[in-house]
């Protein structure tokens, strides 16, 4: 098995950027959902409900400030696009606690998963695809550990799938027989729920190995 695919999202449901090396710390890859929307009261906007957040592209830029579509995620273009595709009132905030993310801080897909499911692993949002997985067996790797590379993280759970995985990550149209499928034939969870117990830096090709509990 080996680092297939590394992938940051600097803003919560806007496209990732895929990445070659990063430094995984203990809340994630870095840089990893730093900067969310909220409607006009405070809460938080997600592609849940406004799938055109996916239109816009997120990347870090050299001064590890997130940029939406190139531009400054502060600034006034960027705070047009946003209302455009989420709402009036919709804006971005920045906000790097743990509880920034909806489970643990990396999510892992095995290439074998993605050949079962069989669409575009975007529509999983993974951190971290690994490949030469044979089949299914990252269902039996909860309660395990993984190293990757220098690294090793905690397998806590299979991670259950949400609205977000009928969109099409380019055209953002709406497929909702990808989460029927992955609920009648994967019992809603696809990918695994980790957590960081030793920190490094990652590179796509760094061999993975499972470890005992």
């Amino acid at each position: 098995m080996h680092v297939a695919e590394i992938w940051r999202y600097p803003v919560k449901s806007m496209t990732g950027e895929r990445l070659q090396t990063e430094e995984v710390h203990g809340d994630g890859i870095r840089g990893d959902r730093i900067v969310h929307a909220v409607d006009a009261h405070g809460r938080l906007v997600t592609a849940r409900t406004k799938p055109g957040l996916l239109a816009l592209h997120g990347t870090l830029g050299p001064d590890d400030e997130p940029l939406v579509d190139g531009r400054p995620w502060q600034s006034a273009p960027v705070a047009e696009a946003v209302e455009a595709v989420a709402g009036s009132g919709t804006r971005l905030v920045r906000h790097d606690g743990i509880d920034r993310f909806d489970v643990l801080p990396l999510s892992i897909v095995s290439d074998g998963a993605v050949r079962a499911l069989a669409v575009d692993r975007r529509r999983l949002r993974p951190n971290i695809v690994v490949g030469g997985v044979d089949g299914l067996a990252e269902r039996l790797w909860p309660g395990r550990r993984l190293r990757l590379g220098t690294i090793v993280v905690e397998v806590v759970k299979l991670r259950s799938r949400c609205v977000m995985t009928t969109y099409d990550p380019d055209t953002q149209v709406q497929d909702v027989s990808v989460l029927r499928r992955i609920v009648e034939e994967f019992d809603g969870r696809m990918a695994v729920d980790c957590a960081v117990i030793k920190p490094g830096r990652l590179v796509v090709g760094d061999p993975v190995s499972l470890l005992g509990s």
